[in-house]
């Protein structure tokens, strides 16, 4: 495992855990993965050297939380626990408030990471770093981070908290590479993070769907899984798949390579399982060549998705599908 060494945070690995599905029933795993997969999946990851672990108050409302704190059990202390706080109504009072209940569910006196969950766009920044600030300078939080920030919106942060906003948790892959252009590259200048979340967009990156398998529950209601941004992402999973062969890993495992091959960048991939975990793990030790790292770099910035939800050739599909099934045709 690689790491930076934040001040105020400590070691933080390059591959990350997300949490967002600990207690979110929208990903189907049930009651009992928080009781069984999910600790197992903690405890294995503090085995295999991993040190950052992302949550939010807003994951299962506050399950994820509490989950995560109860896995890490004596050792919560020990990693770098980063949450988030949803920015409704941030006035001083009301962080403190949050940031009490997130501190509780997690079992700690101190979260490492703080963040703000999204920019709230109506109220500024300077309504709500007063309250990060206070909670720096009382050491109950490590550092201040900030997540879906645009460029502006971070430097926004830094002059309103008045010391650096160290990280910024934006939703970064190979299929959504506009950090690139601008985070990145002020995070390298700067000695700031990218936080990716959905480093693996939700699963595209595996390489297992396409227009003619596309997936349901959650993912089916991101526009990424519709029958044409599948079609136009296939030169790009091509080019995983002929990647992953080369070095005799899996597609997920290149995109997420190709993302630590990127200055200042962290991963925080979930793992519905321990053995996902360890893949995701490994991806971190794989060396990709200037090359390869250069075509994947192009065919990211070559996937050019729609933006619409869904298309309307897509729910003609499906409807067609529905009444073929209805009358066994």
């Amino acid at each position: 495992m690689r790491y930076f060494d934040i001040d105020g945070v400590g070691r933080v690995g390059r591959v990350g855990l997300g949490t967002w599905q600990f207690g979110s029933g929208g990903w189907g795993y049930g009651e009992a993965y928080a009781a069984g997969p999910a600790r197992e999946i903690v405890r294995a990851a503090l085995e295999f050297g991993v040190t950052l672990f992302d949550t939010a108050e807003i994951y299962g409302l506050g399950r994820s939380e509490r989950i995560l704190g109860e896995a890490l059990g004596d050792e919560r202390t020990g990693v770098v626990v980063a949450s988030k706080i949803l920015p409704i109504a941030p006035f001083p009072a009301v962080v403190r408030q949050r940031w009490s209940g997130s501190a509780r569910r997690l079992g700690v006196q101190r979260i490492p990471l703080y963040q703000v969950h999204q920019p709230n766009p109506v109220v500024p920044d300077s309504v709500i770093m007063p309250a990060f600030r206070q909670l720096l300078d009382e050491d109950r939080i490590g550092a201040a981070g900030v997540s879906n920030y645009s460029l502006d919106r971070w430097r926004s942060a830094d002059r309103a908290l008045g010391r650096p906003v160290i990280s910024n948790q934006v939703d970064f892959s190979l299929a959504a590479s506009r950090p690139l252009e601008d985070l990145v590259p002020f995070a390298e200048r700067e000695g700031r993070l990218v936080i990716a979340y959905s480093p693996l967009a939700q699963g595209l990156l595996g390489g297992r769907y396409g227009p003619d398998n596309r997936p349901g529950g959650v993912r089916a209601m991101n526009p990424l899984f519709g029958t044409e941004n599948l079609r136009r992402a296939q030169p790009l999973l091509d080019l995983l798949r002929e990647v992953a062969e080369a070095h005799g890993v899996k597609p997920a495992q290149i995109a997420l390579a190709w993302l630590l091959s990127q200055p200042r960048v962290v991963v925080i991939p979930g793992a519905s399982s321990v053995e996902q975990l360890e893949a995701n793990v490994v991806a971190g030790e794989i060396e990709l060549r200037g090359d390869e790292v250069g075509a994947l770099t192009a065919a990211a910035r070559a996937f050019s998705p729609v933006s619409m939800a869904r298309t309307v050739a897509d729910g003609v599909r499906e409807r067609v599908e529905q009444v073929r099934e209805r009358f066994g045709r």
